[in-house]
């Protein structure tokens, strides 16, 4: 699907630059790749650079790689730096801080929140100004905002907080677009974790959801590129969850 859609995308991506924030990730380095196989010249950032470097090294195309850490300014400031003008800047970065409200430690909330909130807001005051014409910034929100459950708070609100958040840029900052893509629950790997019981996770997800499926990294990334490429979307928080939302 990879191929397909960059093929779709070519006319709009081809020559312009992409700055990815999180394309260490399985999610961030599938839209590399499409990005990367429909002509874009991208820039890659995120807090590992050797998994930046693994995402690099399966691009059709030169990819500039760039440390990035969405809790700390300098570090923000440092990649539109390096990044200079642009096309796009997409971020999927996440840092979950979940579990029971009792429990929490007040460095896992802030983390979380400069992954979601704090992190967007400084990258929209660093970027902003470098953007051009057309240009646009989508952020990865979640289903959870919409949809809390015990254990979630956290990633509940900071989520919520990012859909307010690209409403009041995309006023801000216009003529420069400003959108959020908002995932369900997607097999991008954040479930590996759950061992022998995650296909049956998936499989209860799928059950219940309208769509009786979850989520791929693709979908995501579809819907992203809809973002990016559709020049009078602004301020809008794009659901891609197969309705889970809604039950």
């Amino acid at each position: 699907m990879t191929i397909d859609t960059a093929v779709r995308h070519a006319d709009a991506l081809l020559g312009r630059r992409l700055v990815i924030v999180g394309a260490g990730s399985r999610i961030g380095r599938r839209l590399a790749q499409t990005a990367s196989a429909a002509g874009a010249d991208l820039v890659i950032a995120g807090p590992d650079t050797g998994r930046l470097e693994a995402t690099a090294a399966t691009l059709a195309g030169p990819a500039a790689v760039q440390h990035v850490d969405l809790a700390d300014e300098d570090s923000i400031a440092e990649l539109a730096k390096t990044a200079g003008s642009f096309d796009h800047l997409v971020s999927t970065a996440s840092m979950p801080a979940n579990g029971p409200v009792a429990e929490l430690e007040l460095a896992d909330v802030q983390r979380a929140f400069s992954a979601k909130v704090f992190g967007p807001l400084l990258i929209a005051k660093h970027f902003a100004g470098q953007a051009a014409d057309g240009g646009s910034c989508t952020f990865l929100s979640g289903v959870a905002a919409w949809r809390p459950s015990p254990e979630r708070v956290v990633m509940a609100t900071a989520n919520g907080a990012l859909a307010f958040l690209v409403q009041a840029l995309a006023v801000e900052l216009a003529p420069l677009r400003v959108n959020a893509v908002s995932p369900g629950i997607v097999d991008s790997g954040a479930w590996d974790g759950l061992g022998d019981r995650k296909d049956g996770f998936l499989r209860g997800i799928a059950e219940r959801n309208p769509a009786r499926r979850t989520g791929t990294p693709d979908d995501v990334v579809n819907a992203v590129l809809y973002t990016l490429t559709a020049p009078f979307v602004t301020g809008h928080v794009l659901h891609v969850d197969g309705g889970a939302r809604l039950v």
